[in-house]
């Protein structure tokens, strides 16, 4: 099977280390395909760059090669819902993917995650997946994105320092790695720490693997069918949707 490991953001080097942690995890026959954003933000640190990853995004799932999944690699799952609509197989978020992970696992988790405002983000997830119950609590540290990218960054030492802090303060069993430039880390964490760390970019690629091979597509009924056909305007106008729902049918009689 082929899976389409999508980093929003423009940053080659993060694509590279997010595609090494896929490919660790990949079964045989699994194909990682990595794709590096061609649009966008150098690296996404809030809702503004979320939203202008979105059309890099599309992008990256329309054109070729064609996947029989998707994963986006970033921690706020940015465009999840429409790239549901319009790709035909399954298509992960890391941060929906790791937690449900992290619940299987344990009963209560902590997300340690990078700035303050993605912090935030973060907890929006929390509830929007139903994992109120299973996050104890949405750690920053406080480190930009692209420090991670730094092998001279004290990052490792602040994000072990926080992961411990998570596990006495908020009596949590494991730890959700809350960043795509985090997915070289989980096993060394583990190491340090004793407890279960789930990186979403693997996590995303098992589970996407699953789901291929049990036969399970998006479902093109209600909400995530394919967006529905109608002109777009200016800078949008060539990403108007094609014609790809069915005509309804009427019972007879």
């Amino acid at each position: 099977m082929k899976i389409k490991v999508i980093n929003p953001n423009t940053t080659t080097s993060m694509t590279a280390t997010i595609a090494a942690a896929a490919r660790a995890v990949a079964s045989p026959g699994t194909e990682i395909i990595a794709i590096t954003s061609r649009s966008g933000a150098v690296s996404i640190e809030g809702h503004y760059d979320e939203a202008m990853s979105i059309v890099g995004l599309v992008d990256a799932i329309n054109e070729g090669p064609v996947a029989d999944a998707h994963v986006i690699a970033c921690f706020g799952d940015p465009g999840l819902l429409a790239a549901r609509e319009i790709a035909a197989g399954p298509v992960l978020g890391i941060a929906e993917a790791a937690m449900h992970a992290a619940s299987f696992v344990a009963t209560g988790f902590s997300v340690v995650t990078t700035l303050e405002r993605t912090r935030i983000i973060a907890e929006h997830l929390v509830r929007n997946y139903g994992m109120e119950h299973h996050c104890r609590r949405v750690r920053a540290t406080d480190i930009p994105v692209l420090e991670l990218e730094k092998p001279d960054s004290n990052c490792r030492k602040l994000i072990l320092e926080e992961c411990e802090r998570a596990i006495v303060e908020d009596g949590s069993g494991a730890i959700v790695l809350g960043c795509a430039g985090m997915a070289d880390l989980n096993a060394w964490l583990e190491d340090k720490l004793g407890v279960p760390v789930i990186d979403g970019v693997t996590a995303a690629v098992k589970f996407a693997e699953a789901l291929v091979s049990l036969g399970l597509r998006t479902s093109k009924r209600g909400d995530l069918a394919y967006p529905l056909h109608k002109p777009y305007k200016g800078a949008l106008s060539a990403y108007a949707p094609a014609d790809r729902n069915p005509a309804p049918t009427r019972k007879l009689g």
